[in-house]
């Protein structure tokens, strides 16, 4: 096995607080890296490592809209609108032994927004600081109100992950859509390849928003936020056209949609999957709607950003043997495999 700091294809990225990028889109390159790049790479909580104690309350320490700060972009090199990035996570490692999460007034599933506008006031600020036992793998809850103290698994994952969008948009950190963004899904773990649709030259990759868990929906708006250490495998698909973020993990072929309303959201990644199996399996749009029907599995990612995002997933036993896009994915596997 070798060290990825000694393999020349590894770029090593440690930003500074001025180095983020806070957009999708709007922010020029870091750097230029060819397909089959290694990043091996620091991400910043979504508060920009500000919300350190319960006192820390995000109206008081992050200036709205620099919220959500991502490492990159990255242009990769022979990127082309009509292609897909394929983004492997090798590794997403929490770096500090603590994580924040919170209530942020007109923000969450469970109280009043900007968009779902009411008479009464928002649920009030409070913050959560959780305890990370990264060595056997646990984040520890403890209540404001009571003496209890909860223990739930590590699960880490990124919130955000995409390129920049099409049609020269420039879409904040905190917007999911076709172009990836803040989809907020906990299937974005170590394991499994990312598939990103091509808008621009280059590409225009990054990433952010860890989290050391999450559960489906991310109900109040915040998960379990911390800064990561995450290893990821850069490759590009020429020709390859992907319309919504999919992913492929060991076991499930993945379609994701965001919108609002919540149905547009799971229409868009049911219609993703339905049509991904037809593509890529041989079967009519027809066929292939019925099986969906029985077999999907449709988890939420979230239902509080400015679009929800929904999951439409597959077990890849029940499908026919086909590697899909060649079977990169397990590719990708074998070269994690050889990196420590």
């Amino acid at each position: 096995m070798t060290d990825p700091a000694d393999d020349p294809r590894v770029l090593t990225v440690r930003p500074t607080a001025q180095e983020y990028a806070w957009t999708f889109g709007g922010a020029p390159p870091v750097a230029r890296i060819a397909p089959g790049t290694v990043l091996d790479v620091y991400t910043e909580d979504c508060f920009g490592g500000r919300v350190r104690t319960a006192d820390d309350l995000v109206s008081r320490v992050c200036a709205f809209p620099y919220v959500n700060p991502q490492t990159g972009p990255f242009h990769v090199e022979g990127a082309e609108p009509g292609d897909t990035l394929a983004v492997h996570f090798v590794s997403v490692e929490p770096r500090r032994d603590w994580a924040a999460s919170t209530t942020v007034p007109l923000f969450g599933a469970l109280t009043a927004t900007h968009a779902t506008a009411a008479l009464h006031p928002p649920l009030p600020e409070a913050v959560w600081i959780w305890q990370l036992d990264r060595e056997r793998r646990l984040c520890r809850f403890t209540a404001r109100d009571s003496d209890h103290t909860l223990t739930l698994p590590m699960e880490p994952m990124h919130g955000t992950v995409g390129v920049a969008p099409a049609n020269l948009e420039v879409r904040s950190a905190l917007v999911p859509d076709a172009h990836g963004g803040n989809m907020d899904t906990p299937e974005m773990r170590a394991g499994v390849t990312c598939c990103l649709g091509v808008n621009v030259e280059g590409a225009l990759f990054s990433l952010g928003d860890g989290h050391a868990r999450q559960g489906e929906g991310e109900t109040c708006g915040v998960a379990v936020e911390t800064a990561m250490h995450t290893v990821v495998i850069v490759e590009l698909l020429k020709g390859v056209a992907t319309p919504w973020p999919r992913i492929e993990s060991d076991t499930h072929l993945i379609s994701t949609g965001s919108a609002r309303p919540l149905e547009d959201a799971f229409r868009i990644s049911q219609l993703d999957l339905v049509q991904w199996l037809a593509r890529d399996f041989g079967l009519s749009e027809l066929d292939a709607y019925q099986f969906v029907t029985q077999a999907v599995e449709s988890p939420l990612a979230n239902v509080c950003d400015s679009n929800y995002t929904c999951v439409a997933k597959l077990r890849k036993e029940w499908l026919p043997p086909v590697e899909v896009h060649g079977g990169l994915h397990a590719e990708l596997r074998r070269r994690a495999a050889a990196l420590r």
